[in-house]
């Protein structure tokens, strides 16, 4: 088993001693005596974790040499995770946290306790490790501005690269705020038909009666106020692509339109009687779910085929825990650009983007990322800057508890099935070698014990 590296910065032999003979059989270990000695040891072997007495020589009694390492070791490796070990109060912590020490511990040293707070650093580091490479490989990606590494992802990504240059119609499907315009613009600029435009119309926003006018057009008279011939959204989509959002709260007339234009692919504008011949791709996107519409009778079964030739469905983020943090960091990324800061994610910010349940979705995690930007009072995003609440309701813990008691059962039956190897585990468990770490360390499994 690949253990995390874990670099100890301490001048006491007796509590390096210590510290080895608890933490030698779930970390790599490293050891330093100084900060320079820590530097360069960071340098060399690139450690994940570092644990760093702040009580250093040349004054042991006084926290700022032991500050001042933590500053160099944050600079010089920004994504490695620090715990510190204090026993000058707990200012002295604060302080730390503040510079942008992950987590703190009080002398004396408590084992147990610290090895949680070094496993749960080693959790976030790989998480955030995991991150960075997916970033690194996102232009492969066929949905630009788009990520997502879960299955149900993948596979959409899949399909679009396939039926991208055809024209077939396209119905996309799921939440609020899941990013189904952006999936449709996707389709649209992976086509034959990117350099004409992407024409989108929100059927629930417009009224039903200035609907039909703002789709097909109007001729000069067609209604009062209609002093002048105008071409409607289908024709402005001439030789590009159609999105029709919320397509659910379309009309039963004009369902009827819509059909005869997918089946003849021409129109008549509003007032006219010239049919005119439209070469328009259709891109529609709901948030209902369109098979209960049909039972009910509110949408036309035939116009449901015609649109679902290819149907893709995008999960709500809540079903897509590997994807928060990446699609969390990608916003800060941009937000950070667009308002000149310099940011990242402290431990509880981290802690409440994977918990908390997005019922908005990623417009939701948008927001929030950008509040977060603005609200930050140092160089770190706390849950506080956020603007969210994770509920501790007694049902929401138990489900948790459930999921939880769930996803490590599964990850012992992984291990128990190969052996403890954790390529062929993270194989199993369709997840990426860090995110299987990252398992490990939640919920502090020895893969060595399955051998």
């Amino acid at each position: 088993m690949s253990k995390p590296t874990l670099l100890i910065v301490e001048d006491e032999e007796l509590i390096r001693a210590q510290l080895k003979c608890g933490l030698r059989d779930d970390f790599t270990l490293l050891f330093a005596e100084h900060a320079r000695e820590a530097l360069s040891a960071l340098k060399r072997e690139q450690p994940a974790l570092v644990c760093l007495d702040l009580g250093l020589l040349p004054d042991p009694e006084c926290a700022e040499p032991g500050l001042e390492a933590l500053d160099q070791i944050i600079k010089a490796a920004p994504q490695t995770k620090v715990v510190v070990l204090t026993g000058n109060g707990r200012g002295s912590a604060i302080h730390a946290v503040q510079l942008g020490a992950f987590d703190y511990h009080h002398k004396p040293i408590r084992l147990h306790d610290l090895k949680v707070a070094l496993q749960r650093a080693a959790y976030f580091q790989a998480i955030e490790a995991d991150v960075e490479k997916q970033r690194a490989g996102e232009a492969a990606t066929p949905c630009e501005g788009m990520l997502g590494r879960t299955s149900a992802m993948q596979e959409i990504f899949a399909v679009v690269s396939r039926i991208a240059r055809t024209d077939v119609t396209v119905l996309i499907q799921g939440e609020s705020g899941t990013g189904k315009e952006l999936l449709a613009r996707a389709i649209h600029s992976n086509s034959s038909r990117d350099r004409r435009a992407f024409v989108a119309i929100n059927c629930g926003a417009i009224p039903d009666t200035l609907l039909e006018s703002e789709l097909f057009g109007h001729e000069k008279g067609a209604y009062t106020g209609a002093h002048i011939q105008r071409k409607g959204r289908l024709e402005l989509a001439e030789g590009g692509t159609l999105f029709l959002d919320e397509v659910g709260e379309m009309s039963a007339l004009l369902q009827v339109k819509l059909l005869r234009f997918l089946q003849e692919r021409a129109i008549e504008r509003v007032g006219g009687r010239e049919v005119l011949r439209v070469d328009a791709r259709v891109v529609a996107a709901t948030n209902k779910d369109l098979k209960v519409e049909l039972q009910a009778g509110r949408f036309r079964e035939d116009l449901y085929y015609r649109l679902s030739v290819v149907n893709l469905t995008l999960p709500p983020l809540r079903n897509r825990a590997e994807d928060i943090v990446l699609i969390a960091n990608a916003f800060l990324q941009r937000s950070d650009k667009q308002h000149r800061r310099k940011l990242r994610f402290g431990s509880s910010a981290l802690e409440a983007i994977i918990h908390y349940a997005w019922p908005g979705n990623i417009r939701e995690l948008e927001n929030a990322v950008e509040r977060g930007v603005l609200m930050a009072r140092t160089k770190f995003i706390e849950a506080r800057d956020l603007g969210i609440e994770v509920k501790n309701d007694p049902d929401l813990i138990s489900l948790r508890e459930a999921r939880n008691r769930a996803e490590r059962n599964a990850l012992v039956d992984a291990l128990a099935k190969t052996r403890g190897n954790i390529t062929q585990g993270a194989r199993l468990l369709a997840v990426s070698r860090p995110k299987l770490h990252g398992l490990i360390a939640k919920y502090q499994v020895n893969a060595r014990d399955f051998r």
